[in-house]
């Protein structure tokens, strides 16, 4: 629908296509716990992704919403658009990503009723090279997640009141325990998992049933998808996130913890 950027030195929005609705101010921190806490306690712990979204549109306006999206299917940010059509979907451009990846997203911006921001660190590749080594993704990849993923997101986050995440109970031992609704004191907002119920089974078959782009490593032994160099294949059966950080310690980048 239209795409802009989140440039982090000189202009914060840099518009590409049209200029969106103006926001309405943003509650207070007291005001959102209170709305999170309502929201858990009147979703049941099982609700389905339309209930959950049925839920924030009665209670928060489409500006003060983003949906946080790793392109690696469209199946979050279709559903959110259904209710809250024109919704900004965040697009975490830390430059390593797949090719895949990259064109899932023009995909998704040129087909769902969705305004794409483009998320960008503080430094490009080459800068961050300069400055702190080449291939810090290997040397230190929390460092690496912490300067193009956490701290980007955060700072775009703080102009909403609630994010959308894609976030599923299944994928990992560490989300088995992921809330529908919840008060986001990192980031000071409403963290929102609709899909937290669904398997990977079940967000295939509604991408085919509803002909969403797919990212297509998906399909090639790719059930997670993060950045280029930090991201293998995973074996049938396997923890769908082995693939991620292969071979270290490190299980995520930090966004949802």
């Amino acid at each position: 629908m239209t795409t802009r950027v989140i440039d982090p030195v000189e202009t914060p929005v840099v518009e590409l296509v049209e200029t969106p609705v103006e926001t309405p101010a943003l509650r207070s921190h007291e005001e959102l716990k209170a709305i999170a806490a309502a929201g858990a306690a009147e979703l049941a712990w099982d609700a389905s992704a339309q209930e959950v979204i049925a839920w924030v549109s009665r209670n928060f306006a489409t500006g003060t919403a983003a949906v946080a999206c790793s392109m690696a299917d469209a199946v979050l940010p279709a559903l959110v658009a259904e209710q809250l059509p024109g919704v900004d979907v965040l697009f975490l451009d830390t430059g390593y990503h797949f090719p895949e990846t990259y064109a899932t997203r023009n995909e998704v911006a040129e087909n769902l009723r969705v305004n794409i921001v483009d998320v960008l660190p503080l430094n490009t590749v080459a800068e961050q090279d300069s400055l702190l080594g080449k291939n810090l993704f290997a040397s230190d990849p929390a460092q690496c997640c912490a300067l193009r993923k956490v701290e980007p997101l955060s700072r775009s986050l703080s102009g909403y009141e609630l994010w959308f995440t894609g976030v599923r109970r299944d994928e990992a031992p560490t989300r088995t325990n992921t809330p529908l609704v919840v008060w986001d004191e990192k980031n000071g907002l409403v963290k929102v998992n609709p899909v937290a119920t669904w398997t990977y089974e079940e967000l295939l078959s509604y991408s085919e049933d509803n002909l969403l782009p797919v990212n297509p490593l998906l399909s090639q032994g790719y059930p997670s998808i993060g950045c280029a160099p930090c991201t293998n294949k995973v074996a049938p059966g396997a923890d769908p996130r082995s693939g991620r950080w292969a071979g270290t310690s490190k299980t995520e980048c930090g966004l949802h913890v």
